[in-house]
């Protein structure tokens, strides 16, 4: 059976077995139980999460205290604080696991050194951020322009399995309504 990695590579671009083996080799695995932190704010992010069971959440705190989800992640999905990841620099978000989380995850060094040493990491990372910045583009456009009822909607008919697996408080803070407005959208 194909490594879940290797596959998810695989979307964007072809590899050799040796290839995959050379990449794996710069990746490390963790596991990490629910409510567990992998970045607190403040911190450096120095590695980068790939998502192979699990599900976790991005956040931060106003200056009233009231969490804003910026960004949940499952199974395949990547996720850190790409600010703070890619200028090293101190992290303006929090991210901690909803479920309990098998991760792989490479750290800055090792990513700066893979995308040197092989141009097809290099490419697929490229073409992963594009999709990033259309996700994130699409996000803005809708918090934005559309309803609450057509957020709740597009979520729900995009990421179904999100609703069954986190909390509706999160999901109506990630839409930006009260967990009372989220109740009447869902009846």
């Amino acid at each position: 059976m194909k490594h879940p990695l290797k596959q998810h590579i695989e979307e964007i671009i072809k590899l050799t077995d040796e290839e995959f083996e050379f990449i794996l080799s710069h990746f490390e695995t963790t596991t990490k139980r629910k409510y567990q932190y992998i970045l607190q704010e403040n911190e450096i992010a120095d590695k980068e999460y790939w998502i192979v069971k699990g599900c976790l959440k991005s956040y931060f705190f106003d200056e009233s205290g009231k969490e804003h989800i910026l960004q949940f992640g499952m199974e395949n999905w990547w996720i850190t604080d790409y600010e703070s990841f890619i200028k090293q620099s101190k992290s303006k978000i929090n991210i901690d696991c909803i479920e309990d989380c098998e991760l792989l995850y490479i750290t800055y060094e090792n990513r700066e050194k893979l995308t040197k040493e092989m141009h097809k990491m290099e490419r697929f990372w490229a073409k992963k951020s594009k999709f990033g910045r259309i996700a994130l583009q699409n996000r803005i456009l809708s918090l934005l322009k559309n309803s609450s009822k057509e957020r709740y909607e597009f979520l729900l008919e995009q990421y179904p399995k999100l609703f069954q697996r986190v909390p509706k408080k999160l999901i109506a803070s990630y839409l930006g309504v009260s967990r009372e407005t989220l109740s009447r959208l869902n009846s």
